[in-house]
């Protein structure tokens, strides 16, 4: 069948902000989408609000609306732009739940626009629960007893009749949002009153908890003609009740037989064929364990965060192939893009292991619930390629970045005095609590009965803890074994004082189809089995380092400077080689450089694919802190680092030399000094006065930063910053109150450009990825901002910045350098949107010795745009009870959203539309405030000011007032979580919640 020709212009749209259970996977496929549609001649209009990602880059689509995912707004973009068509399966739930919107209000038929790909009669069909389980009934695929229910007494009774444990799945939310397992009729009701506010259609399906059942996952692929395919075959290695998103999960599945992989691949296909589906589609199912008996769970009628998964395992790209089906191709006339000589129709065959593991938050927020359910809580993943389970397992584990020493030595970060309660109940660290029970003489069978996880797997984790100990009695009899089951040098020097022989890994090739037929794909794996190695090194190449899992901190901002910098290589005629490890991400595609290693980014791994490529030259600059932590090491190697020197890094991360630094330039900071016990901070804090900032240097999102008002204080809060970043000193400042601003700055080491400053709208003290910023300035006076350009100026310089890097400042009585990122940092994306300068690619450009003529650049500060921009952060505090709702130095924001217009009030509200939830004005609506605001005259200025009803409420209170008629609520009381009942309420309800006053005076503006 010919592509379609009736249609030109297509719509896509994408996922918006980031939050946990939407992240980077839909970049990753909105980005090959686009570009695929346009591959085949069609014209492209994205719309998203996300300006983090490459999705919404220029060079994506032929259009792009960087504004809000409402109905309103996207409306009045398809009535403007008049598409042919639209294409919203690959935009997460966002995207689906919008199509449906569009429908039942009657915009696609006024506009006569075409829905691509799967139809909206089968989004609702396998999103509504009712649905979707008369359709299983119908074509006889076996699903748990169910009710979808649409009131809190119904789901009790219902529970009643069926038995406890039940599982609540709210229909049309993201992640598991809203959702649980009840044990009794108290955990019943509270989960319904949050699920059914959650779903945008009121309703909830109340389930038969099958817990504890194998839950495995098809990845399946369908075209017009009908004809389908098995991408790929997953299997989680933690049991049903756990979220996939929080799950172990191992490609291809590792312990169906074959009548149980042919029965679940068959159920597979034959529900994709009752859905009528047209792309690519996840179907999730559970096996008994102890039988042949399975049940279906659920069907996702898009691409997903485990599409994105399958494609990185087996190098088919499910997006792409999927949006050319949107178009009319079938799978029989569309080539695999790997062979180049096998079709699409072909399935995949893999000949190794893939292992993913998921990242979680919880090193940043000790006081969050890290137990595991139906509600997914992770904020990215990592994952490991090798030849068996323990190689891909171990490898992934190596790419973690979390407690390097738990790692090393296999055992669980914190003291874990009951061992049976800790493998009971399911949490982030259950992989390392069952390397620790083994360690101290667990029996398989017991774990097993207490985690409910497949033998194999446990089998294959107590294979890990016999190595371990084989290796601490005798290394040398040990250690070639010991590698080829992927312990890596760090693990095994945690054994043994002995000093290691040292070895090389070889390289395979992921190829899609097990070496059966010639494929030139650049995508490779270091395994320690086989002796043949598949990848040759490159030649004039020079290796950029990406920045693995995506975390609080670190987030899809550096895999966008991560592509623009390997762009920028191949346009100055150079080969350029990824390294990374996050399968959800743009950089890790094989088609994005031209050589991609998928490995653990720690300093050995680094060095074993630099000694075979034997590079140009390493670029740490883009891929965030992990590629900075690696500089040191790669320069004790004999790597040469691309742009700013080691030295230049250090001058700007060492307090020591920062602080000689801006004493030298005459640059003004607050009054600090650095300590590494209680007794010294102690000296410090009472000398430079409180209160002071404390956090660690060497560190990542403000993770353990803090404000302390006294010496109390300082002595709680300096034990988690100690233990945050055990060898590095501590940095302790007087804290200044301010107006907090930062610039991005692009230099050849001599010549300085700043192509904008940004003014946040919280003052000092919260941390700049949680605070709204506004491009151009709008408090700061000519003089503040020629300061700033002549500060930052100095600064480049003297550091011999080539490249990029990051200055923040905060302007009181005088202008103060609070800090400086040597690389490029998480307003790259936004500056580039806004100034439509690629300026992580002028930056690489720059290491590559262009000059400021050639990129046509002039030292000092661009002349702003006619227009504001503001980036405003977004929070997932619903994913994570129990966290901190306060915004504080620590980072909390998962992503963000962006708003332009012409004037700071509609660019604001824009911005707070799909971050903060707030839309439009509310007059007569109810705000919610806590005490200490109510007595605030400037905040009750602004509410009368905004035609709003205040309603003082404790933080412990619950309203007595319906949802619909609140229009904010406000809470800026010290320790509060996203479960104190009022932010519960706003939480729960999608009503937007304010901790800081400064935000709410903001969002108070907004018409």
């Amino acid at each position: 069948m010919p592509k379609l020709t009736n249609i030109h212009k297509i719509a896509v749209i994408g996922s918006g902000p980031i939050v946990i259970g939407q992240a980077a996977e839909f970049d990753y496929a909105g980005s090959q989408a686009c570009l695929s549609l346009k591959e085949e001649g069609y014209q492209v209009v994205l719309i998203n609000s996300n300006p983090a990602t490459i999705m919404t880059d220029d060079e994506i689509a032929d259009k792009v609306y960087l504004e809000p995912l409402t109905l309103k707004s996207v409306s009045a973009i398809l009535a403007k732009e008049r598409p042919d068509a639209l294409l919203p399966t690959l935009g997460g739930q966002t995207g689906l739940n919008l199509a449906v919107e569009f429908d039942d209000a009657g915009i696609l038929a006024k506009y006569n626009i075409q829905l691509l790909g799967t139809g909206l009669a089968t989004i609702k069909q396998a999103e509504d629960r009712e649905s979707f389980k008369e359709l299983m009934q119908k074509i006889g695929q076996p699903i748990p007893a169910s009710k979808t229910v649409h009131a809190v007494q119904t789901a009790l009774d219902f529970a009643h009749e069926i038995g406890y444990p039940v599982i609540v799945r709210p229909a049309y939310t993201l992640g598991g949002t809203g959702g649980g397992i009840a044990a009794d009729a108290a955990e019943l009701q509270k989960i319904m009153v949050r699920g059914l506010s959650m779903s945008p259609a009121n309703e909830c399906l109340i389930e038969k908890s099958i817990a504890g059942f194998k839950e495995i996952e098809y990845e399946v692929m369908r075209d017009n003609l009908g004809d389908k395919i098995t991408v790929c075959n997953m299997e989680n290695f933690d049991p049903v009740g756990i979220h996939t998103g929080d799950s172990i999960v191992f490609a291809p599945s590792q312990t169906l037989n074959d009548t149980e992989y042919q029965t679940l691949r068959q159920a597979s296909l034959d529900i994709i064929d009752a859905l009528d589906i047209k792309g690519g589609c996840n179907v999730q199912l559970a096996q008994d364990p102890n039988s042949e008996h399975y049940y279906v769970i659920e069907v996702n009628p898009r691409v997903s965060r485990s599409s994105a998964l399958a494609s990185k395992a087996t190098g088919y790209p499910i997006a792409k192939i999927a949006a050319k089906i949107a178009v009319g191709l079938n799978l029989s006339e569309l080539r695999n893009p790997v062979t180049k000589t096998t079709y699409a129709a072909f399935e995949p065959a893999l000949d190794y292991v893939v292992a993913k593991i998921p990242r979680f938050p919880f090193d940043k927020f000790n006081t969050a619930e890290r137990k595991l359910g139906t509600q997914m809580k992770a904020t990215g993943e990592v994952m490991g390629i090798g030849s068996t389970i323990e190689e891909s397992l171990l490898k992934a584990l190596q790419s973690m970045e979390i407690d390097q020493t738990a790692i090393n030595q296999l055992k669980p970060s914190a003291a874990t005095p009951d061992l049976a309660a800790a493998l009971h109940t399911p949490t982030d660290d259950r992989l390392l609590v069952i390397f620790a029970a083994l360690r101290v003489g667990y029996s398989v069978d017991k774990i097993q009965v207490l985690t409910q996880i497949d033998r194999l797997f446990l089998d294959k984790l107590a294979h890990i803890v016999t190595l371990q100990q084989q290796l601490a009695q005798d290394l040398t009899a040990n250690y070639a074994t010991a590698k080829k089951f992927g312990f890596n040098d760090a693990m095994i020097s945690a054994v043994t004082t002995e000093p290691l022989p040292g070895s090389a890994p070889v390289y395979k090739m992921v190829d899609t189809c097990a070496g059966e037929f010639a494929s030139s794909t650049p995508y490779f794996y270091s395994t320690y089995f086989g002796s043949e190695n598949e990848s040759q090194p490159l030649g004039n190449s020079i290796l950029v380092i990406g920045s693995g899992p995506i975390r609080i901190g670190q987030g899809v901002e550096f895999d966008y400077t991560t592509v623009h910098c390997v762009q920028a290589i191949q346009q100055a005629g150079y080969h350029a080689i990824i390294v990374n490890n996050n399968p959800e991400t743009v950089s890790t595609d094989f088609s994005i450089s031209d050589k991609l290693y998928f490995e653990p980014l720690t300093l050995e791994s680094v060095l074993h694919i630099a000694e075979l490529e034997q590079p140009l030259g390493v670029i740490v600059q883009f891929g965030g802190q992990t590629a900075i932590n690696l500089t040191a090491g790669l320069v004790a190697n004999g790597l040469k680092i691309l742009g700013t020197s080691l030295h230049g890094i250090e001058q700007t991360e060492d307090r020591h030399q920062f602080e000689a630094l801006l004493q030298h330039l005459n640059v003004k900071q607050p009054a600090g000094n650095t300590a590494t016990s209680l007794a010294a901070a102690s000296k410090i804090a009472a000398k430079i006065g409180y209160p002071v900032m404390v956090r660690p240097s060497f560190v990542l999102g403000g993770r353990a930063m803090a404000i302390v008002h006294d010496e109390t204080e300082l002595a709680h809060y300096l034990t988690n910053a100690l233990h945050a970043a055990p060898e590095q000193p501590i940095l302790i400042d007087h804290y200044v109150q301010g107006l907090e601003c930062e610039v991005d700055i692009l230099s050849d080491g001599h010549n300085v450009f700043i192509p904008g400053i940004m003014e946040h709208i919280e003052g000092a003290g919260i941390h700049s990825g949680d605070s709204i910023a506004v491009y151009p300035p709008q408090r700061l006076t000519v003089a503040q901002q020629a300061e700033i350009v002549s500060i930052a100026t100095k600064i480049g310089q003297n550091v011999h910045c080539i490249g990029m890097m990051n200055i923040q400042f905060i302007v009181a009585d005088q202008v103060y350098v609070i800090e400086v990122n040597p690389r490029a940092s998480r307003t790259v994306p936004f500056m580039s949107k806004v100034t439509k300068l690629h300026l992580a690619k002028i930056a690489m450009h720059l290491i590559l010795g262009a000059s400021f003529a050639e990129l046509g650049l002039t030292p000092g500060l661009l002349t702003p745009p006619n227009l504001v921009a503001i980036k405003a952060p977004v929070f997932s505090f619903t994913k994570l009870p129990g966290i901190s709702t306060v915004l504080s130095p620590e980072m909390k924001s998962t992503g963000e959203a962006i708003g332009i217009a012409a004037d700071y009030a509609t660019a604001l509200g824009k911005a707070l539309t799909d971050s903060y939830h707030l839309h439009g004005s509310h007059a007569g609506q109810f705000v919610l405030l806590t005490p200490t605001l109510a007595a605030d005259a400037t905040v009750l200025q602004e509410i009368a000011h905004a035609q709003l009803v205040p309603q003082v409420l404790t933080a412990d209170t619950v309203p007595d007032v319906a949802a619909e008629q609140v229009a904010l609520v406000a809470n800026t009381n010290d320790h509060q979580t996203a479960a104190d009942p009022l932010n519960y309420f706003a939480l729960s309800q999608n009503i937007p919640l304010f901790t800081a006053k400064d935000t709410l005076l903001a969002a108070l503006t907004v018409n």
